[in-house]
């Protein structure tokens, strides 16, 4: 651990005077009731994680404690599991909607962040992204005219490939 010279000189050139005594009564202080509990609690949240293969999440954690006896608050255990590390299993797959080429060079902004218009179809801007549907993902291209914030082009597939993109610049033409 740190010595007490060094954390007493960081701390008082910072501006903020500190006694040597101070560091020490801190250090040698009895842990209060509640890191006490948390420590007790941690050891039963990682058994019960453990116990269900690590895919337990807070919800599913908290209700096993509760069955078991053990009252403790939901948003206690999500603040000890996210101490711990813990999460739980998550369903489906992330979604990357795009992929980084760090051989090429980035794309110039043309607006140079300047999103505004003196009338319509002055400027337009474009983005994608993806709805998750009971069926699937759908990806959806949008066209919007800046002046009047309305989209003008609009496209949805169910895959991302450049004709996504064309079909609403397509579609705003």
């Amino acid at each position: 651990m740190f010595g007490v010279e060094p954390i007493c000189r960081v701390l008082s050139g910072h501006g903020l005077k500190i006694v040597t005594s101070t560091y020490y009564a801190a250090k040698n202080r009895t842990p209060s009731t509640r890191a006490v509990r948390d420590a007790e609690l941690k050891t039963h949240i990682s058994r019960v994680h453990r116990d269900n293969f690590s895919v337990y999440g807070v919800w599913k954690v908290w209700r096993q404690l509760h069955r078991e006896g053990i009252p403790v608050a939901r948003c206690t255990v999500a603040r000890l599991m996210r101490d711990l590390g813990l999460e739980g299993a998550r369903r489906g797959k992330k979604i990357r909607t795009t992929i980084r080429d760090d051989g090429q060079e980035r794309a110039a902004d043309l607006l140079r962040r300047d999103f505004t218009a003196s009338g319509p179809n002055e400027r337009w801007v474009a983005d994608f992204t993806y709805v998750a549907t009971w069926s699937g993902i759908v990806y959806v291209a949008f066209v919007v005219d800046v002046f009047s914030r309305a989209i003008v082009g609009w496209s949805a597939s169910t895959n991302k490939r450049a004709k996504l993109l064309l079909d609403a610049l397509d579609m705003a033409l």
